[in-house]
C-alpha cells in the first residue's frame, strides 16, 4: 500500500510568537493537529468516527525535532504521513517553508486505541481502523 499523506498550509500569526519573536515550540502541537486532521478526514475516520466506532485514540508518544525557526507572516506546510497502523497509529510530519521549501521541523504521534466500554487499551489496532486505511489503498 502507498502511504497515506495530507498537507495543508497555515500563515503563523501574531498570538503564535514568543518573546523572541520566534513561533512558540508549544504552537507545533497544534499545527501537527491540523495536518493529522486531514489525514484521517481522507480515510473518513476523524475523532467523531472514531468516538462512534466505540474508540479513542489517545496521543501516547510525541517527538518534534526543531531545525529552524518561523517567524511572523511566514506560511508553511505541515505534511503528515500515516507510517503504521496494524498495531498503533503512528505519523510523521514535515514542516517546511511554504515558499523556499527549506525544513524546518520533523516530528512524529504515535496514537493507541482505547475501547470506550472497557477502558482498555486494544494491543492490535481495531477492525475498523484497518478497514478504513484499506478502503483507501484500493481507490
Amino acid at each position: 500500500m502507498n502511504k497515506l499523506v495530507a498537507e495543508v498550509t497555515l500563515q503563523i500569526q501574531f498570538y503564535d510568537l514568543d518573546p523572541m519573536d520566534v513561533v512558540w515550540h508549544g504552537r507545533y502541537v497544534n499545527y501537527l493537529e491540523v495536518a493529522r486532521c486531514a489525514l484521517l478526514d481522507q480515510i473518513d475516520y476523524n475523532y467523531l468516527q472514531m468516538k462512534a466506532s466505540g474508540y479513542i485514540w489517545p496521543i501516547v508518544d510525541l517527538h518534534l525535532r526543531y531545525i529552524a525557526p518561523v517567524k511572523f507572516g511566514e506560511h508553511i506546510k505541515i505534511r503528515a504521513t500515516l507510517v503504521e497502523w496494524e498495531n498503533r497509529l503512528k505519523i510523521d510530519y514535515l514542516i517546511t517553508d511554504a515558499n523556499t521549501g527549506k525544513r524546518l521541523t520533523r516530528a512524529s504521534t504515535t496514537q493507541v486505541a482505547i475501547n470506550i466500554a472497557t477502558q482498555e487499551m486494544c494491543f492490535v489496532s481495531p477492525a475498523i481502523l484497518l478497514e478504513k486505511v484499506g478502503n483507501e489503498a484500493s481507490l
